[in-house]
C-alpha cells in the first residue's frame, strides 16, 4: 500500500499531518512506459528511431509487472506525428506493419481473429469498430474453397460494449473460442494517455492482452492466454486523458514557458520574434526548481508525481475529472482506424496491396 505524508505536509502545513493512500487517487493509464515512468522503475529498453518515428521496446518481467500492475510480456511503443499529414501516415503504416508482422506468426489455414472492442456511438471508444470495417475478412472464402494463396484466414467481431449488450466482453469471446477454435487473438481498443502529447500520436503493441476499460477505471475482465486459452496481441491508441492530466501538464508547461521568457528576455534576438510565436517545449530548457517556487509557491516545491497526485484529489471527489478528447477527434479517429487495419491487412496477407 503507498502512502503520502508529504503532499499534505507541504500544501496545507504542519498542521494537517494527514496520510493520504494514494491508491484511492490513483491517475489512470494504459501505457506502459508512463506507468514505469510513474513508478520510478528501473527497466531496460530498446529504442530505435525511424524518421520522425520512435519506437520503444520493453520486456516487462514478472517481478516488474508486480510492482507497476502490468502483465509480464513484451510492450511495444510507437511515437508518431500527426497522421492527418499523408507522409505521416504513409511512414507510420510502415513502421506498425513491420512491427506487427514480428508479432504474427500462424500458419495459412489457421484463424486469426480481429476484435475490435469499443463504443461505435462515442468517438473516442470507436477506435476498434471502425477497424473492423475496414479489415480484409476472408474465412468466409476459405469455407467456400475460395481462398488465394498469399491470404490468411481471418475473421472479423465487434462484440460493442457490456452496457449496450449486458454481456461480458471476455466471457463473449471465450464462447466464440470455443466455437471458431482461432490460433491468435488480435484486438484493437482505444486507451487513455497520462500525457497530452500521446493522444492521438501513440501506438502501443502487446503480446500481453488487455484490460477493456482499464485507462478510464471501468474494469472489466481481462482478454489475454490466461482467460481466452489463445495468444493475444493487444493494440490500442491513446485517444482520451484526464482533467487531471491537462492541469498538470498545463502547470508544467507554465513553468517551462516562465524559465524559457527569464532565461531569452534580455537576448537581442528574442525582442525580434514575440514570444507568442515560439515553441518553447522545442527549446532545451532544464528543471529549475527555483523558478517553480517562484512561479508556483508551494505547489512548486512538489515532485510531478506529487502535483498530479494533488490535482486528483482535488478534482475526484467533485466529479470533475473528466475524460477530454481534442476536437477533430472524428477525422483523426478515421485516419488511425483506417492506418491500422490497413497495417493488419499488410502484416497479416502477404498478397495484400494497398488501397
Amino acid at each position: 500500500m503507498i502512502k503520502n505524508i508529504f503532499l499534505v505536509k507541504t500544501i496545507s502545513g504542519d498542521t494537517m499531518n494527514k496520510e493520504i493512500d494514494l491508491k484511492n487517487y490513483e491517475v489512470h493509464t494504459d501505457l506502459v512506459l508512463e506507468t514505469i515512468d510513474s513508478s520510478k522503475e528501473s527497466i531496460k529498453s530498446d529504442v530505435s528511431e525511424i524518421g520522425d518515428i520512435k519506437v520503444t521496446r520493453v520486456n516487462v518481467n514478472n517481478e516488474i509487472g508486480s510492482k507497476i500492475n502490468k502483465k509480464s510480456g513484451n510492450y511495444i511503443t510507437i511515437e508518431f506525428n500527426d497522421v492527418t499529414d499523408q507522409d505521416n501516415y504513409i511512414n507510420v503504416l510502415n513502421v506498425v506493419s513491420e512491427e506487427l508482422k514480428s508479432l504474427i506468426n500462424v500458419g495459412d489455414d489457421e484463424l486469426i481473429m480481429i476484435i475490435g472492442l469499443g463504443n461505435n456511438n462515442v468517438t473516442p471508444d470507436a477506435l476498434g469498430p471502425k477497424v473492423i470495417n475496414n479489415v480484409l475478412i476472408t474465412n468466409h472464402l476459405y469455407l467456400l474453397g475460395e481462398m488465394s494463396n498469399g491470404f490468411k484466414r481471418v475473421v472479423g467481431i465487434n462484440p460493442g460494449v457490456m452496457a449496450q449488450t449486458g454481456i461480458e466482453t471476455s466471457d463473449y469471446i471465450k464462447s466464440l473460442v470455443e466455437s471458431l477454435k482461432p490460433s491468435l487473438i488480435i484486438v484493437i481498443d482505444a486507451l487513455a494517455s497520462m500525457s497530452i502529447e500521446r493522444v492521438n500520436k501513440t501506438i502501443q503493441i502487446t503480446d500481453t492482452g488487455i484490460e477493456p476499460g482499464s485507462g478510464v477505471g471501468n474494469v472489466r475482465k481481462e482478454i489475454s492466454f490466461d482467460t481466452v486459452g489463445v495468444p493475444v496481441i493487444a493494440l490500442g491508441v491513446p485517444t482520451v486523458v484526464s482533467a487531471v492530466t491537462i492541469v498538470s501538464d498545463t502547470i508544467e508547461y507554465m513553468t517551462k514557458y516562465f524559465t524559457y521568457v527569464k532565461s531569452n528576455i534580455n537576448k537581442p534576438s528574442s525582442k525580434l520574434v514575440p514570444s507568442g510565436y515560439v515553441n518553447y517545449l522545442k527549446e532545451d530548457i532544464s528543471d529549475n526548481i527555483e523558478n517553480d517556487v517562484e512561479l508556483l509557491g508551494k505547489i512548486g516545491t512538489l515532485n510531478d508525481y506529487e502535483k498530479r497526485e494533488f490535482i486528483y484529489e482535488i478534482l475526484n471527489p467533485t466529479g470533475y475529472n473528466l475524460m477530454v478528447t481534442p476536437k477533430e477527434v472524428d477525422f483523426v479517429i478515421e485516419k488511425l482506424s483506417l492506418l491500422i487495419s490497413e497495417a493488419l491487412n499488410i502484416s497479416i496477407h502477404k498478397e495484400y496491396k494497398i488501397k
